[in-house]
């Protein structure tokens, strides 16, 4: 197969400065908690996304000093010449199928607490550290500005000594000292650094062009900037400030990279930002005021949208974190005539949410992220079956159809029964929730490739007995049949059983999404933390119920912190008339009423009335066929509990398990030894 010519334009080189990007596909700056720490899993990343087929591979941020240090994370570090080695990895991996390599300099001012040199931060006035750290960032004096300008030279030139050939200026997401120097909130400055919008720039102006003078020659410059913060007159806005920044340095940078701020912003999720190329309102004009390429992003997996934002020419590059992460090969895909081979990103921002733990990446779509040098994991290969003995998969939800898909990848046979009438499992059910539509791609990516598969055949309707299974005789057996919601109110803040629990006709997720009658005023207890409260919520007020939610944390959906969707979650049960009851546990259900407290203590108890009793604590595997088929283990060479029934856990976890246990089926090696391939520094 061979690409449409409606999408030759996608392939087309794009001269970036003095270096030309051989396409179109722009792999802008995203963390991956590799870095400075893990450099060979860091390289062996990007390298994927460039043999891929994307243009241009850009590394995360990269701090420049160690007055500007964001521990606990590992992004990256080009602090001295020492760090040029663990870089060098990086940019010869990229550079071996012809894609270019951009490193994101970044001076993080009051973003970086420096919880490791425990030098103060600065910032261009004196200001509080963000986040909750009892930390405050110290004003800059002339002296500090130099040195910022100076380091950011040396890391350039350490960069082109690296091989890099695209160098960022970064100002962006609210999270970099050149675009705290913009912002009036963080800059009261009355020197020529403060002021007027022409002086907040200068900094910015002089690093891009002291950059451009030491490594110019070499290295593509390419400054990143959020034009506008979504914050209305609290913020940058690109019809006026945004426009005018452009406006002053226009010519300066050889590539500009636009997007939104902050982060919560620029990688929104789905379920607040639905649509393919949202960003677009705010950052088109910039090709109207600059004749240098710019790049943005929209979490794009469509082909034809981004067709769409070259001819129209709002982008001259289309620029990809999240898509990238989920389909490495997606370029390659669109080359190849194989659109509908592309897994697209979902837009759940589990990804992000590993980021804001400070741990490896990962992706709901594609579980090889993070795993491509530890256990040598690759997103489009895997290793040939080891024998030509059938496998059967009990269970079709994201566990059973990964495993299912990848066996057969691998060439084994596969049976796979399904107790439904479909497949999916639990993400056909969870799909149909308010926002959550994107998640139907997990299902829809799977089915799609196993229907091509001869090596695969589905049995739908078919719950399995032990003697079922002892008659089909099939030696190797993953069973994934999933887990159920707990009624009796046991999760996080309740170890044991609720007192009252079994007095009364109460309703779980799996009731609801599955069509349960829901009458009069619901109350939800959501001792989850995730989406599955909130968007239960959603449901129940978009039917017209009287909602109150109560949660023991102190927000609700706190866990949606790290996907970055929690204020909006907050904010829109509040704006849809959701009563929310937070920092309170219960302690006893009663027929038509349940008594609170407060979570720190058991004082200020009240009733609350309901007629609908929602729970949503935690989960119980459906692993009772595998326990029973344990007692037959001697029929089986191999027997393995996979993704929620093994341990319920997100989509992502489940996809990961199913994924593992094909690469791992009939294999010698202890599963847990990759687990041990560390980087581990020399003494």
């Amino acid at each position: 197969m061979s690409r449409d010519p409606k999408y030759d334009i996608l392939f087309e080189p794009v001269k970036i400065g003095p270096v030309t990007a051989p396409n179109r596909f722009y792999q802008v700056p995203h963390c991956n908690v590799l870095g400075h720490g893990r450099p060979r899993a860091e390289a062996e990343n990007r390298r994927i996304k460039a043999e891929g087929g994307w243009g241009v591979i850009c590394t995360q941020e990269v701090e420049i000093h160690p007055s500007s240090e964001i521990t606990p994370t590992f992004e990256g570090r080009i602090w001295d010449d020492r760090d040029i080695p663990q870089h060098r990895l990086m940019t010869d991996a990229v550079h071996e199928y012809g894609s270019l390599a951009g490193i994101e300099l970044a001076y993080n001012g009051s973003h970086a607490p420096n919880l490791y040199s425990r030098i103060a931060p600065m910032s261009p006035s004196n200001t509080v550290v963000h986040g909750s750290h009892p930390i405050q960032a110290r004003a800059m004096n002339k002296s500090d500005i130099a040195n910022v300008r100076r380091w950011h030279v040396q890391a350039a030139r350490r960069a082109r000594q690296a091989g890099y050939d695209i160098v960022y200026v970064y100002a962006g997401h609210d999270m970099s000292l050149l675009q705290h120097f913009f912002k009036p909130q963080y800059n009261q400055r009355s020197d020529e650094y403060g002021g007027s919008l022409e002086n907040r720039v200068r900094l910015a102006k002089e690093i891009l062009t002291d950059i451009k003078e030491a490594v110019g020659d070499h290295c593509a410059v390419a400054f990143r900037f959020a034009t506008d913060e979504l914050l209305g007159t609290d913020g940058l806005r690109a019809e006026s400030e945004g426009r005018d920044i452009v406006g002053l340095l226009a010519e300066i940078p050889d590539l500009w990279d636009v997007n939104v701020s902050g982060w919560d912003n620029d990688s929104a999720t789905t379920r607040f930002q639905p649509n393919e190329g949202y960003q677009e309102p705010y950052t088109a004009f910039v090709k109207t005021l600059t004749s240098k390429p710019v790049v943005g992003v929209g979490r794009f997996t469509s082909a034809d949208a981004m067709v769409s934002q070259i001819r129209r020419g709002v982008l001259d590059l289309i620029g990809a974190a999240r898509p990238s992460i989920a389909d490495p090969f997606l370029p390659r895909k669109i080359d190849e005539g194989r659109i509908e081979d592309i897994r697209e990103c979902i837009g759940c921002n589990i990804c992000v949410a590993q980021d804001n733990m400070a741990a490896p990446i990962r992706c709901t779509q594609n579980p090889t992220q993070g795993e491509e040098w530890k256990q040598g994991w690759h997103p489009e290969k895997i290793d040939a079956a080891v024998s030509d003995e059938p496998v059967l998969v009990i269970g079709a939800g994201p566990a059973g159809l990964e495993a299912s898909l990848q066996l057969a990848n691998r060439g084994y046979s596969v049976t796979l029964a399904e107790a439904s009438t479909g497949l999916g499992g639990r993400v056909s059910r969870e799909c149909e929730l308010p926002g959550m539509s994107s998640y139907a791609r997990v299902r829809d990516y799977r089915e799609n490739q196993i229907r091509q598969k001869s090596e695969i055949e589905i049995y739908l309707g078919n719950e399995l007995s032990v003697q079922d299974v002892i008659d089909i005789g099939i030696a190797h057996v993953l069973v994934a049949t999933g887990s159920h919601w707990r009624r009796d109110g046991s999760g996080r803040q309740h170890p044991f059983p609720l007192p009252g629990h079994d007095s009364v006709a109460l309703l779980t997720p799996d009731d609801v999404l599955a069509g349960a009658e829901i009458n009069g005023r619901v109350l939800i207890y959501d001792d989850d933390h995730y989406y599955m409260g909130s968007t239960i919520a959603e449901r129940c007020r978009a039917r017209g119920n009287e909602v109150s939610l109560v949660t023991p944390e102190s927000k609700v959906s706190i866990w949606t912190e790290y996907t970055l969707e929690q204020e909006r979650i907050q904010a829109k049960l509040l704006a849809l008339g959701v009563e929310i009851i937070v920092s309170h546990k219960l302690l006893e259900i009663a027929d038509g009423k349940v008594t609170i407290a407060n979570s720190y203590s058991d004082h200020h108890q009240q009733q609350l009335d309901f007629e609908t009793l929602i729970m949503v604590t935690s989960r119980s595997p459906h692993d009772d066929l595998y326990h029973a088929l344990t007692e037959h283990e001697d029929r089986f060479k191999t027997l393995r509990a996979i993704g929620d029934c093994n341990a319920p856990g997100t989509i992502a976890a489940a996809v990961y398990d199913g994924h593992s246990a094909a690469r791992y089926l009939e294999s010698d090696q202890d599963i847990y030894a990759p687990l041990f391939a560390r980087e581990i520094p020399g003494i």
